[in-house]
């Protein structure tokens, strides 16, 4: 039971009406060769639903409501993917969801007990710099993917749930400060210095910087919250001087920028509708086309643009879904994001952890969203959980299942008084 007085089977029960919902309107608004390829999709769509619901009763916890947003999230997606074009069921997008459920259960299990994963924190730096490794010797030419076979593997995703945890591990630290020279120095704020600033030169040596902000927001989430805590006292003076050097550096990134993100930047898309401004000015008439309800599900013409399903999928969405359908697909991402808000996390640890997690995806949405709307410039990241992506989606999973973590953490019980009274006794008697 939950402590708001909503019962599992009824939130249950709300998850399977919502995607009935969207289902039924697939059958009637939707554009398929075969009503069998409808039932297929909802055959899929509710028998994930339902054995996921099964196998949650086995998990013990404090709370779901993560895992049931998350659920109704991932086969939203699923309905939408299917539909893209003409409806028919996406397996690999459906297999990645089965997957990314999977590690959203691992994700909770390895980070309840915030004590072991303290423990874990060197084993944490040598996994970034095996990763970074992977991505310099083994991705090809300047690129960020292992490709094996028709398999392709995107190791710098899995480096942003490692990089949160770096950060959430480090905040006890922060009372252990070495002085060297005239300087309070923090050993771990060093390293954490250094893993960024190395993620910030890979990406520019792979010509990648689209996913740059979400790194940097994960880090100076993680220096906030390191500042703010306890006994980490740090002068004004220094704050100042730290975010006037952030200012120089962004804009001397800006103004050196590599030449492909020059034109991304002052492109105007209208004037190069056929070059740079191709995929946004398809992706606004899109949104423009699909309306507020939606031209109907496989009824679209953006399926036809490069990345339809992964860089401009809130494009797309809008096209065939409309606007309302894309506002409430966001809409329950942030509230899956919220819900840490409501039932705030009971240690610093998961704090840190959780919002962490939570300026990661609300940066990469936001690049996304805007992206495609031409309010800003065009990065190609992808939307958490909506878009196809192995590699996305199993890290979105897992970050999920950190986040899940910090509303049901565990705790060592204390040792009871009469057993240390006991034991007290027995080492004097034998003295």
């Amino acid at each position: 039971m939950y402590k708001n007085g909503l019962t599992y089977f009824s939130s249950a029960f709300f998850v399977l009406i919502a995607h009935a919902a969207m289902l039924l309107n697939v059958f009637a608004n939707g554009n398929y060769a075969s009503s069998s390829d409808v039932i297929i999709l909802s055959a899929a769509v509710i028998g994930v639903d339902l054995l996921y619901f099964i196998v949650l009763l086995f998990c013990k916890q404090m709370s779901y409501t993560i895992e049931f947003l998350l659920i109704f999230i991932l086969n939203m997606s699923v309905i939408f993917q299917s539909g893209f074009g003409e409806v028919h069921l996406s397996v690999k997008h459906l297999i990645t969801c089965i997957v990314a459920l999977a590690a959203c259960r691992a994700g909770h299990v390895l980070c309840r007990s915030h004590k072991w994963i303290q423990e874990q924190r060197k084993y944490i730096y040598i996994a970034i710099g095996v990763l970074v490794l992977a991505i310099l010797f083994l991705t090809g030419s300047r690129s960020m993917w292992i490709q094996i076979g028709s398999f392709s593997l995107q190791p710098s995703e899995f480096i942003k749930p490692l990089l949160v945890l770096a950060c959430a591990t480090s905040v006890m630290e922060q009372q252990r400060k070495h002085k060297i020279l005239c300087f309070n120095i923090v050993y771990e704020n060093m390293i954490l210095l250094g893993i960024i600033i190395l993620i910030c030169g890979l990406q520019w040596w792979c010509r990648d910087l689209g996913s740059l902000p979400t790194f940097v927001g994960i880090y100076v989430c993680g220096l906030f919250f390191r500042l703010c805590y306890p006994r980490a006292k740090l002068s004004k003076k220094v704050i100042i001087g730290g975010a006037a050097v952030l200012l120089v550096l962004a804009v001397l990134a800006i103004k050196f920028a590599p030449g492909y993100v020059q034109d991304r930047l002052f492109v105007d898309i209208w004037n190069d509708s056929s070059g740079n401004g191709y995929q946004q000015t398809k992706a606004l008439i899109a949104i423009a086309e699909g309306g507020w309800f939606g031209k109907g599900p496989g009824k679209g013409f953006l399926h036809n643009v490069f990345a339809h399903e992964t860089d401009i999928v809130f494009s797309a969405v809008c096209e065939e879904w409309g606007l309302l359908y894309a506002l409430m697909m966001i809409f329950a991402i942030l509230l899956m994001l919220a819900v840490p808000l409501i039932n705030p996390p009971r240690s610093y640890f998961h704090s840190t952890m959780a919002a962490g997690i939570c300026v990661a995806f609300i940066v990469q949405m936001a690049l996304n969203i805007f992206g495609s709307c031409n309010m800003i410039p065009f990065t190609g990241v992808t939307i958490p959980f909506i878009s196809q992506g192995g590699s996305s989606m199993v890290t979105s999973g897992f970050m999920i299942g950190m986040l899940s973590a910090a509303q049901s953490p565990v705790f060592k019980k204390p040792k009871s008084k009469k057993k240390n009274t006991a034991l007290t006794q027995n080492k004097e008697v034998s003295a």
